[in-house]
């Protein structure tokens, strides 16, 4: 049988506590309204780029690509604004225990 840890309380739930920080989800609902935007919006704004190659319409390629690119940015800023977010709860961890001198 495992020894029981002090984060066992937790090990059924589907996500940590932590998880559902308020910091956590702003940062969710922007990046999400960031990528509504640039799924929906970008794409319906699209037919005013006149912009063509022969019988093809060049607006919808650079959109389409745009839109690949952004959502790699998207990806990128989450993974960096996590990375800090830990980082903050470790050192908030590391300051709140106390010191063995």
């Amino acid at each position: 049988m495992l020894p029981h840890s002090e984060n066992d309380e937790h090990v059924g739930t589907p996500f940590p506590p932590d998880m559902h920080d308020a910091r956590h989800l702003w940062l969710k609902a922007g990046l999400l309204s960031v990528w509504a935007m640039v799924t929906f919006g970008v794409c319906w704004f699209v037919r005013d780029l006149t912009w063509s190659m022969g019988q093809w319409q060049f607006g919808y390629w650079i959109v389409a690509q745009g839109a690949v690119l952004m959502f790699i940015v998207i990806i990128c800023v989450y993974c960096a604004a996590m990375n800090h977010f830990e980082r903050q709860d470790q050192q908030r961890e590391s300051s709140a225990t106390p010191s063995d001198e």
